[in-house]
């Protein structure tokens, strides 16, 4: 059984929390990390990665919470079955309980490696598919944030980002590190950034603006505001 959209909006209501649970990868040259422009906020560049999905099974479990999926900012197909949409709040308990268990939702690394799929190709980054195949990832940190209220917004939110680092312990990972750090010096490649500390901090690089979870690289804590709410 799969979540289904109910027409009534939700999103205004002070009973409900927004979630979104994503996966982070950190990968640096020196000093400086490889960021990709986000299709969703053209010249702003973040980590590779993103939201976690979850598979059928977990469909009535988290119809039965009362979870309503986001459906903002992109196509419908690529948000299909996203661990990112609202809950009421008296569910959070139980919610939280589920996603740590890891019952019917992709693994960080089973997350990374879609995500690099899809992201790699956004980028212009061809012939890589077999390599990310090969990839492993460990563990850096677990940031959780919330539930907050959000500036402007009648809601809180709850957001978890889970840190990895590229395991380089094949020729895959050799590959895909060599090459996502020469396409950040490389001009046609403008969807990959090469940022340091000091531009994460800034929340710039020139004209790109850096996103705000990409300072998770280097710490625990946002260095600059977050960047304005979709809706």
């Amino acid at each position: 059984m799969t979540v289904q959209t109910r027409p009534e909006i939700l999103w205004g209501r002070r009973d409900r929390v927004r979630i979104s649970f994503s996966v982070l990868l950190r990968l640096a040259d020196d000093d400086r990390f490889v960021l990709f422009d986000s299709p969703k906020r053209p010249g702003a560049f973040g980590p590779p990665g993103g939201v976690v999905k979850f598979f059928p099974p977990a469909g009535r479990i988290l119809d039965d919470l009362g979870f309503q999926p986001e459906r903002t900012g992109s196509t419908p197909r690529k948000l299909k079955a996203d661990l990112r949409g609202t809950l009421p709040a008296g569910a959070l308990r139980r919610f939280r309980t589920w996603f740590a268990s890891g019952t019917y939702r992709e693994t960080a690394d089973e997350c990374l490696r879609r995500e690099l799929r899809e992201e790699l190709a956004e980028v212009g980054i061809q012939g890589l598919d077999r390599a990310v195949s090969e990839l492993e990832f460990t563990s850096v940190r677990t940031v959780r944030e919330g539930p907050h209220s959000v500036p402007g917004k009648n809601y809180r939110q709850l957001r978890g980002f889970d840190i990895r680092d590229l395991a380089m312990t094949n020729s895959a990972a050799q590959r895909l590190s060599r090459e996502l750090t020469g396409a950040g010096e490389d001009d046609e490649y403008p969807g990959v950034l090469l940022a340091g500390f000091d531009d994460i901090a800034h929340g710039r690089l020139e004209r790109a603006l850096i996103a705000p979870q990409s300072a998770f690289l280097t710490g625990p804590s946002r260095l600059t505001p977050d960047l304005p709410p979709l809706r």
